[in-house]
């Protein structure tokens, strides 16, 4: 698991425990979005339907940019859309599990419907604050199988394209495939990571967390603390794949912030400096139109409560 920064320093101060592997030193620390303060919560890598609409203006994949993305207190996430929401849908807002407000989820633990005020900053294609945006609810979170939090806003994504010239990220409603060039765009730190993914892993485990088919990226994508929740995006498509959420710091083997690689097997792999996403194919099955959730459609497979 990644730490957020003030985790990270109170680790350091009071317990002398290890600082996020391949983290700038404090003096070099890229500053924090503006509004926004990490919260002190060890954290993976927290600082980390329907026809197509055509009123949001969906275009060819160009450049892999910060539209789109937002910075949350602790993490990074992306305004997103699903492949049959229209444009007078309230928009979501798509980040890990581990980067609730409410802490951790536990093992089995399954957040659906829950009251949120939590508030965004969205991005422009530079990576300048364009606007924030405030949620209304978790619609869905959990560390189970996935490390995933859905958040519902208090707007429309046709509003926010009005306002402020920003569409969201489609997630795609297909699995991701070994060798596709990616990029793992970090709101928090308004900065974007360049690999290809490498492989899945059939079980990949972390302290009390089991997570199923994970993304596996090549090395150059060497994400860091406040990551977390970063779309993991098809640089051919355009579109969101995965959700970015920890990395195997230093070579430990299933602890906290080392996360190992468990095959069909049972055969136990750790691969020290790799890390890791949550693939996002299964969210689009979960959601009925007016982007409703609804965890008993035919084909979702979210953990439920």
């Amino acid at each position: 698991m990644k730490k957020p920064l003030i985790g990270m320093f109170a680790a350091l101060l009071l317990a002398g425990a290890t600082a996020l592997a391949g983290a700038p030193t404090a003096a070099a620390l890229p500053q924090a979005p503006a509004a926004d303060t990490p919260r002190s919560q060890a954290g993976l890598q927290l600082a980390p339907q329907g026809h197509q609409p055509q009123d949001l203006q969906l275009q060819a994949p160009a450049a892999v940019n910060f539209a789109g993305t937002v910075a949350l207190s602790n993490c990074s996430g992306s305004l997103v859309r699903l492949p049959g929401s229209a444009a007078t849908d309230p928009a979501l807002v798509l980040s890990n599990g581990h980067c609730l407000e409410s802490g951790f989820p536990a093992p089995g633990e399954v957040v659906v419907n829950q009251s949120s005020n939590r508030s965004f900053s969205l991005l422009n294609s530079t990576g300048g604050r364009a606007a924030t945006l405030r949620a209304t609810k978790v619609v869905y979170g959990t560390m189970t199988d996935t490390d995933v939090s859905i958040y519902q806003l208090n707007t429309t994504y046709a509003a926010i394209q009005s306002k402020y010239g920003i569409a969201p990220l489609t997630i795609a409603a297909g699995h991701p495939t070994q060798g596709t060039a990616i990029k793992v765009v970090s709101g928090y730190w308004k900065r974007i990571y360049s690999c290809s993914i490498d492989g899945f892993v059939y079980r990949l485990k972390e302290g009390s967390w089991t997570w199923k088919d994970s993304v596996r990226y090549t090395s150059s994508c060497n994400t860091i603390g406040g990551t977390s929740g970063s779309p993991v995006v098809d640089v051919n498509t355009g579109q969101v794949v995965a959700v970015n959420n920890t990395g195997n710091e230093d070579g430990q083997r299933c602890t906290d912030n080392n996360p190992c690689e468990v095959d069909q097997n049972g055969v136990v792999t750790v691969r020290q400096g790799i890390n890791y996403a949550q693939e996002t194919y299964g969210i689009p099955a979960c959601f009925a139109a007016g982007n409703r959730l609804d965890l008993t459609l035919p084909g979702c497979t979210l953990p439920r409560p």
